[in-house]
């Protein structure tokens, strides 16, 4: 076992920044989602699933994509089948393959929130940086995401 290199006063900042600003962003992003009647995941998979050509995506593939379980995606999907804003259908290329499928309803429902959703992620992030800023913590980020994605 080695000696852990502590973080000097920049990395404690910095780390403590990190997890301050994620978690309270995070908590207006999903107060005005569950205001909508969605989860965070289940926006997101709203969103995937319209910038998919043809509105679909392989469910493992939309795990993988949302960094979260396949069980996981699996209970969103399903509550987003009970409303009508997503359907499940085999995969036409793979017999084990399941598609997630935008509905029509779904992709109205996704027009209606994404203003105020938007409005949401600018007033508690964005605007709140400057053009720099959020370069450096796209790039920074991105690099995380990155290293670790790779892992």
């Amino acid at each position: 076992m080695h000696d852990p290199q502590w973080l000097n006063d920049r990395e404690m900042r910095t780390w403590q920044s990190f997890l301050a600003a994620g978690a309270l962003v995070g908590r207006e992003v999903e107060r005005h989602l569950k205001q909508e009647g969605f989860s965070h995941t289940q926006y997101e998979v709203l969103v995937r699933l319209a910038e998919a050509p043809g509105g679909a995506v392989r469910m493992t593939e939309l795990a993988d994509a949302l960094y979260t379980s396949k069980s996981g995606l699996n209970y969103q999907v399903t509550l987003l089948e009970k409303a009508g804003l997503v359907r499940r259908e085999n995969c036409p290329t793979d017999v084990r393959g399941v598609l997630a499928v935008l509905t029509d309803a779904g992709r109205e429902r996704l027009a209606e929130i994404a203003p105020g959703h938007v409005d949401t992620v600018r007033r508690a992030l964005i605007d709140v940086l400057t053009p720099a800023q959020q370069q450096a913590i796209a790039d920074g980020l991105g690099e995380v995401g990155n290293r670790l994605a790779g892992s």
